[in-house]
């Protein structure tokens, strides 16, 4: 005889709705990563970035470091271009690369520099003329905080020169 346990059939719902449902709405595909960064780099006249499995797999290993050692953002030694983003438990991938675009207001193209006390540096990672191949990666911090991770290749902000 079976018994029917409510709690049960509750747990087992908010289990299928948070491992199949929100997901689809976190907006963390590579396609979304991809669009989200192609769509600022066609505003500029430069050419579409693809997805590469391989920085995928490095940036979300460097995400779950960061995310397991206290949710560092700091600078990136790797030999690929690499931007972080540091947000609520609930930020996507989307509303990360949304983030570094927005740094385009504190960027002067005519004298290659951000404003002053300001950082651009994301924004011009994203935009960078040279760079053709994307992956990136997400992590839950112990904090609770969300990391991204993105890295390009090849990588860009090369002093002196301009990233379009």
């Amino acid at each position: 005889m079976k018994i029917f346990i409510p709690s049960q059939n509750l747990i087992l719902a908010t289990t299928i709705f948070l491992v199949y449902i929100v997901p689809l709405r976190a907006q963390d595909s590579s396609e979304d990563y991809v669009d989200a960064h192609n769509k600022a780099r066609a505003a500029v006249g430069v050419g579409p970035l693809t997805w590469d499995a391989m920085l995928a797999t490095e940036a979300g290993f460097s995400a779950f470091q960061r995310g397991t050692s206290g949710c560092s953002t700091r600078s990136w030694t790797g030999s690929n271009g690499v931007n972080i983003a540091r947000g609520s438990s609930t930020m996507s991938g989307v509303e990360a690369v949304e983030m570094w675009v927005n740094e385009k207001s504190d960027y002067d193209y005519n004298s290659n520099t951000c404003a002053v006390t300001k950082n651009c540096s994301s924004y011009t990672k994203v935009v960078w003329r040279n760079s053709v191949k994307l992956g990136c990666g997400k992590a839950r911090c112990t904090s609770g905080e969300t990391l991204v991770v993105c890295e390009y290749d090849p990588p860009g902000n090369v002093n002196g020169e301009r990233p379009y």
